[in-house]
């Protein structure tokens, strides 16, 4: 069968969908990945051939911007403006003429991507989404019902109060059941899978032994969120580093370590290293609350500060917190004291590494991407 996964969004959004397409192409079928121009090195690196979505626009400028936390009406306007209403006329014209050439049986996307499920039901094909957004909260009938209204009505399709749209055949939910915040809103499509599990972790690299029996921490603010983040890395790392551990910050791509200046021994600062050679050598993580960051600190079962600056990393925060596997600080006002404390309580009390444990064996216990594969199997053969 042929197979046709797309994305809308950066990494966060490419990421939970990549290790399913490996297992359905593992299973014999054919995979095309559609997406924005900046995801296809990833894409192809990860084997897959890639159709870009658009023309690429041009690199966004180097310069750090100041710190803009979102609230969560500021979040959920950004996802109706610039996800449901604006995304999806744009990628509407280019999605559809791809889908009515390639002619997939099944088309797969990430739960933000509305251009695909329409051109998908346009076309009388089956789609099945994945869902990039660990707690839940923000594709809710009262932040998209409007805009995806609208936008029915302008493609001539029938009216879909409900949204059953969003899931009509299957929704993949890459994440541990509990972590789903009580308000979320679900289909009875829905189905939990999980990654990929964790390789064995190898021998710890040399800057997590600079100061032997020591915790290992890691604070990343993600792949997206880095450059809008004012002095919030200079704060948390002030505070860090005055703890008895090794430290690991990494910055992305677009920040120079050597802006931080001169560190002591035990803090390593990196553009890039991928967390899952980092997280089996860690005791604790500080990071922005992004998904892709705080469950893959869980599936470790590694306990989290989390500093949440916008998206949908406050709810995230608000969940790990209540969950017990983590503790909050306020991105805008957190002092060098504050990340001080704050990782001194989550590394001295234990409860916190119990309820990560917990979660990470919630995780580990559901089924894989084979599963997730095989149920995308069915979803295509019944029609």
């Amino acid at each position: 069968m042929r197979m046709l996964f797309t994305c809308i969004g950066g990494p966060g959004h490419l990421n939970p969908l990549l290790p399913i397409s490996r297992a359905v192409a593992d299973a014999g079928h054919t995979v095309l990945w559609a997406a924005s121009g900046a995801l296809g090195g990833l894409v192809e690196n990860a084997g897959f051939s890639f159709h870009q979505l658009g023309s690429r626009p041009a690199p966004g400028p180097r310069k750090r911007a100041p710190l803009r936390v979102a609230d969560a009406e500021q979040s959920d306007e950004e996802v109706r403006e610039n996800f449901a209403r604006k995304a999806t006329r744009t990628r509407l014209p280019l999605v559809g003429p791809l889908m009515r050439d390639w002619k997939p049986d099944l088309v797969v996307c990430d739960e933000f991507d509305f251009a695909t499920m329409l051109t998908a039901e346009l076309l009388d094909v089956p789609h099945a989404s994945v869902l990039v957004s660990a707690s839940g909260l923000q594709i809710r009938p009262d932040v998209v019902g409007g805009a995806l209204r609208e936008i029915r009505a302008e493609c001539g399709l029938p009216a879909d109060p409900d949204l059953s749209m969003l899931g009509r055949f299957l929704r993949l939910a890459p994440f541990p059941p509990t972590f789903r915040a009580p308000g979320a809103w679900r289909h009875g499509t829905e189905r939990a899978v999980r990654p990929p599990s964790p390789a064995p972790a190898g021998p710890a690299p040399e800057w997590a032994r600079v100061r032997p029996h020591s915790p290992v921490v890691y604070f990343t603010l993600g792949t997206e969120f880095g450059m809008e983040s004012g002095d919030l890395y200079e704060r948390v790392l002030a505070g860090l580093r005055e703890l008895p551990v090794n430290l690991l910050m990494t910055v992305g791509r677009q920040i120079d370590p050597a802006e931080f200046g001169p560190q002591p021994e035990h803090v390593r600062i990196a553009q890039y290293v991928d967390q899952d050679e980092v997280l089996p050598h860690c005791d604790a993580v500080v990071s922005h609350g992004g998904s892709g960051s705080v469950m893959g600190a869980l599936a470790h079962g590694v306990p989290s500060v989390l500093v949440p600056i916008g998206a949908d990393q406050p709810v995230n925060a608000e969940r790990a917190e209540q969950l017990g596997a983590a503790t909050v600080l306020d991105a805008a006002t957190a002092t060098p004291a504050d990340a001080r404390e704050a990782m001194s309580e989550l590394l001295a009390v234990p409860t916190y590494r119990q309820q990560a444990e917990r979660l990470r064996a919630e995780f580990a216990a559901l089924p894989g991407p084979d599963h997730a594969a095989a149920l995308l199997e069915n979803v295509a053969r019944a029609r």
